[in-house]
């Protein structure tokens, strides 16, 4: 092994993901408090802007849960649907329950984000960064790497997100490189 390389430690692991989830929020959040109120509510995309947003953030509330039974939904979170997340997939036939949530507002949905985003550093400190299996049976990858995943998962709706504004306004959600103070962007 060469000399000049070195291990990074776990306490680096965990403040480059705590960056990179803030980071991913942050542009989140801009998207969300860019989006006309036109915008929030239209169908003409197969999910509207709520319900990406609002799914976003639910999974990063969840993943950063040890185990799907650790998870509990926030104050205004609306349990009783075949499809809490707010992305509808395909309909029990056997429930009675409504499909999807009743439309969240953006001040729910910004609310939900801030705790999410406060929730992050805790969570990455208490989480066991090295265990082999991701606690979520879904996802048969290690802890670590379904914590990337996570945050992927949170950049990708962020930037269609971000798309749905620049095509509506002609404004873009600016590029946030690292949550941690101090960091600049590119």
């Amino acid at each position: 092994m060469d000399a000049s390389k070195r291990s990074l430690g776990e306490s680096e692991v965990r403040e480059a993901l705590k960056g990179q989830y803030h980071a991913a929020l942050a542009m989140l959040r801009e998207a969300i408090q860019l989006c006309p109120d036109e915008l929030w509510m239209d169908e003409t995309p197969r999910n509207p802007f709520w319900r990406v947003a609002y799914h976003a953030l639910f999974f990063v509330h969840l993943y950063l849960m040890d185990a799907p039974e650790d998870f509990v939904g926030w104050e205004g979170h609306q349990g009783d649907v075949q499809h809490p997340d707010g992305i509808a997939g395909p309909a029990d036939p056997e429930s009675t329950l409504p499909l999807t949530p009743e439309p969240y507002l953006k001040p729910q949905v910004l609310a939900y984000w801030e705790l999410c985003d406060a929730m992050v550093d805790e969570r990455l400190d208490e989480m066991d960064l090295g265990s082999p299996t991701s606690g979520f049976y879904w996802y048969p990858i290690s802890k670590l790497e379904h914590q990337i995943v996570s945050i992927r998962h949170t950049g990708h709706h962020a930037a269609q997100l971000a798309d749905r504004v620049r095509a509506a306004l002609d404004v873009g959600v600016p590029w946030v490189a690292s949550g941690r103070r101090g960091a600049s962007g590119s």
